[in-house]
């Protein structure tokens, strides 16, 4: 059996430098299938269970390069876009899939996928589905997919006399944390680290849920309009005001541990965190926390659509064994069998319908497993604002210039958090970022 070589990179990367601090095992032998993956615990999990994957096809020898969320997509990014070549399967997302297919960067695996049996691609969440297509065919397959809701204390609620509705508005949520925040226990934990997939994910959804947008219909940039201002003002302030220490330095993982370990009384994030909150070995709050629909305020249905999926660059010398991986960490039987030998609450959620239909994951998932479903259901990337706009995209806008213009917006947003900057300069500044993006179409439609 061919050993598997995990390659794990632990500080910053240039994007176009090699990957990799270290390595477990590797005799060299058979082709290896080298993979970009996003280090978080489901991922880790595959890893843990790739060796089997090996043992079955022993002419094929698996390396994995495992990197942070902001690090992974600038390496793929370059690697993709340039030609670079060095991986065979890369995990990437919604946004990048449709615009990278377009590009003709990706293989079509829809072709494989239905020459492959059992695989079932119509068994892929239909909103997820449509959002990794291109012309009606997949280019990148979901190994778990997520929408946004709010994570809440029971016990905590409880003991201060609040009832959480199952869709509160974002004012519900503000009462309750200033009701909850006390010495060692912070109210709320909201992402405030830059990037534009780290404090931008939750807050474009608040933008959304307030009526605001990044564009009009004419790609004016919007973002010190009103409405956009009036929703960053409340997300930093409660934040700041009800919300953990260190708030612009978190991100996903910061706010799972702080509520894993019962230093937060709510979180508002992706539905994919209870794959921590409800595991024991990593959580102290197993069974005390109560799910609810992303808040709402002029708009309701304001939870994002979001995958973590993977693709076969063009570049790839070995698409047929690539595939041979990908298929098997994205089908059916891979989630039965992370159910069976890691346990149910660390399933990865939200890919495919048959998943709520196992009956130990429905056991499992009793508290989310719905709610998950439903929000992920209602997420639409098509129409996410209140005003129309001509862009799609929930928590992001899938044109190739958000990476750069939303990483550089979530800086300024970040250092408000800080309280660095108010939120008036810090929306002024980013209306100038977006006033540039906003003119080359403008120039590319007269």
């Amino acid at each position: 059996m061919k050993k598997l070589i995990a390659l794990v990179a632990a500080t910053t990367l240039a994007a176009t430098g090699c990957a990799g601090a270290g390595s477990f095992g590797g005799d060299g032998g058979g082709k290896t299938i080298t993979v970009a993956i996003v280090s978080n615990s489901q991922m880790a999990d595959a890893i843990s269970l790739a060796p089997e994957f090996e043992a079955d096809n022993p002419d094929i020898n698996l390396k994995f390069v495992s990197l942070s969320e902001n690090e992974a997509r600038a390496k793929i990014t370059a690697s993709v876009a340039t030609g670079g070549g060095e991986f065979d399967v890369v995990m990437i997302s919604n946004f990048e899939t449709p615009q990278w297919a377009a590009n003709g960067w990706l293989t079509n695996l829809s072709e494989y996928a239905d020459a492959t049996p059992g695989y079932d691609e119509n068994d892929f969440i239909p909103t997820l589905k449509d959002s990794l297509s291109y012309e009606g065919s997949m280019y990148s397959v979901p190994f778990y997919g997520e929408s946004s809701f709010l994570m809440y204390r029971k016990d905590l609620l409880e003991a201060a006399g609040i009832t959480m509705p199952t869709e509160p508005t974002w004012d519900q949520v503000a009462d309750a944390a200033a009701k909850l925040d006390q010495p060692g226990m912070s109210g709320i934990c909201l992402r405030g680290k830059p990037g534009w997939g780290e404090v931008l994910a939750p807050l474009d959804t608040v933008i959304n849920a307030f009526g605001g947008r990044w564009y009009d219909e004419n790609w004016n940039a919007q973002l010190n309009s009103p409405e956009v201002v009036k929703a960053v003002q409340f997300y930093v302030d409660l934040v700041r005001t009800h919300g953990q220490a260190g708030a612009a330095t978190s991100g996903f993982s910061e706010c799972g541990t702080q509520l894993a370990q019962g230093q937060t009384a709510m979180w508002y994030d992706a539905t994919s965190a209870v794959s921590v909150l409800e595991d024991p070995t990593s959580s102290n709050v197993v069974g005390k926390i109560g799910y609810a629909k992303a808040p709402s305020a002029a708009k309701s249905d304001n939870g994002w659509l979001y995958s973590w999926a993977l693709g076969i660059p063009k570049t790839s010398e070995n698409p047929d064994d690539a595939w041979k991986f990908v298929s098997w960490m994205t089908n059916k039987e891979y989630l039965k069998k992370v159910g069976n030998e890691l346990g149910w609450s660390r399933v990865p959620p939200g890919s495919r319908l048959s998943t709520y239909e196992i009956p130990e994951y429905k056991e499992a998932a009793a508290a989310f497993g719905q709610v998950t479903l439903d929000s992920i259901n209602g997420a639409d990337p098509n129409k996410p604002t209140v005003q129309p706009v001509p862009y799609t995209g929930v928590q992001f806008l899938t044109i190739p210039e958000f990476q750069d213009l939303g990483t550089r917006v979530s800086q300024q947003i970040s250092a408000a958090v800080a309280g660095q900057k108010s939120v008036q300069d810090a929306l002024d500044q980013a209306q100038q970022y977006a006033e540039v993006v906003g003119k080359t179409y403008q120039e590319g439609q007269g």
